[in-house]
Formats: C-alpha cells, structure tokens, sequence
C-alpha cells in the first residue's frame, strides 16, 4: 500500500540537528529537481524579501518564513513525520503509534511537497514555507515543474522500488489522499491507476426528513489522518480498491464507492460521516 498525503502548509521548527542532505532523501531520482527548486527558493529568499513575501504568497505576519527559506541548507533537520503537523496529522498521530504501525507509515506514507516532490516521513528535512501553488520566476510553476520528474520516479515507487530506507510502497493500492493542488504534480496512469483510490469525505445531515449532504474541509482532513491510522494500527495492506473497501467497513467506516466504467481509472471513494 502507498498512501499519498498532502504537507501541511504550517509545519513545527526544524531544531537543532544536522542539516539537509539531499543525498538522503528517499526517492533518489528527484534529487536533482530538488536540488534546482531549493537553489532558487533559497536565492529568491536571501535577495529579495519583499519579492519572496509575494511569490511565496505570504502576509505580513508571516514575513519571517522568508528568512527560514533563506537559510534552509544550514538549519536543523528533523524527521518528516515530526515537521508536518496540523488537522490531518494531528489525526494520525505518528508519534503515538505502536512500533509495527509505524513501521507500515515509514513503508507506505508518501507526503507531497513543493519544495521536496515527496518525501518519506523517516526522511530529515529542515522547516520550509513552499507550496505546490508557488510560482518560481526561474522555475515557473511547481504543480507543472514536478510532472516530469514525478512520472519517471513515482510508477517505481507505486510498485515497490526506487525507496531508500524502507521495502517501497509494494505493488497494491496506492490511497490517494491528496489535496487538488498537490494532485497535479503526479496523476498515476495505467495499470498504477486501476490500483488507486481517491477520497472524498462528505457529512450527512437529515434536513426536514430529507438527506442532505456535503463537502467538509476542515473535518475531512482529520477523517482522512484517522482513517491512515486506523488503518495502520490494523495491520490492512489492501491490495486494490476494492479490499479498500472492505477494510473500511470492518473498521467501521461507511463507504460508498464508485468503479471506473473502464480500467486504468482510479476509483472514488466517498466517506460518510454523521458526527465531526
């Protein structure tokens, strides 16, 4: 199973530890396009603030995030899963897993990023603010600067190999739990297709005696980090969408789900929650 997250935008100090190797990371095939988007991000960062402040997006009270891009190739480095924080991994809970449920998170999360293309949670990297939104002047936009390099290294990975540090994400499913920004970095295709699910979660609310459902945004994070949990701390590596399905309902989750008409398509799966 490999699970796709998105980053959380805001993410815990980077602490004292030592600092990034590129060299590292899992997924070595991205090292080079890391290596351009960190380049630029840093100079943009050290030359120009007020520029930075307005490519990376941020307000006035977020101006110090440019000085930390400034200084990103010697800050401390931490774990992955210990610098992204907020709802969805709130919900997750990493640092409270038990050791086999975190052994299958090393193996099977895969998490997004503008900056990095994805990352295994056991990865050390430093605090960063870079969105897949982002714009670089040099690079342009980094949803489109990472399909390439995304399509030659993630189908390896979707299949077990190209992981430095853990056994890959096998060749069952890939959950896709991406937010849209993030989801236009890499869109699996064929045979990896057939083996994905995508989720949606929805309320349900009974209105005048009438069904009435509909899109959450901040509980669908914390449904979809509970959801990863539950399913790591029971041990279900499901093989396809299908099995997805099925591990969900004994879990105690109620699922509606749609196949594609025809192969190679990822399915939908909706989440039906009462109660936030």
């Amino acid at each position: 199973m490999l699970v796709l997250l998105p980053p959380s935008e805001g993410k815990a100090a980077g602490g004292s530890g030592k600092p990034l190797d590129l060299e590292t990371l899992s997924l070595p095939g991205l090292t080079a396009a890391r290596a351009e988007v960190l380049a630029e991000l840093v100079e943009l960062c050290a030359a120009d603030v007020a520029k930075a402040q307005e490519v990376l997006g941020l307000s006035e009270g977020l101006k110090g995030e440019v000085a930390k891009n400034a200084g990103l190739r010697t800050a401390g480095a931490r774990p992955a899963g210990e610098i992204y924080t907020g709802v969805l991994y709130d919900a997750l809970g990493l640092a409270t897993l038990d050791a086999a449920a975190r052994k299958r998170a090393e193996r099977s999360l895969l998490v997004f990023s503008g900056l990095w293309g994805a990352v295994r949670i056991g990865d050390r990297i430093p605090s960063y603010r870079c969105s897949m939104g982002v714009k670089l002047p040099g690079l342009g936009a980094l949803g489109a600067y990472w399909r390439g390099p995304m399509a030659e290294v993630l189908p390896a990975a979707a299949s077990g190999g190209a992981a430095r540090g853990a056994s890959g994400g096998g060749g069952g499913l890939v959950l896709d739990l991406r937010s849209a920004a993030y989801a236009t970095a890499w869109k699996p295709k064929g045979e990896v297709a057939g083996r994905t699910a995508t989720v949606r979660v929805l309320q349900s609310k009974i209105v005048n005696g009438v069904e009435k459902r509909s899109v959450v945004s901040h509980f669908n994070k914390a449904t979809k980090g509970r959801l990863v949990r539950d399913l790591l701390v029971a041990g279900h590596e499901p093989a396809d969408p299908a099995e997805l399905v099925t591990a969900l309902g004994e879990l105690g989750y109620v699922v509606e789900a749609q196949a594609p008409a025809k192969g190679g398509k990822p399915w939908a799966l909706d989440v039906i929650v009462t109660e936030l």
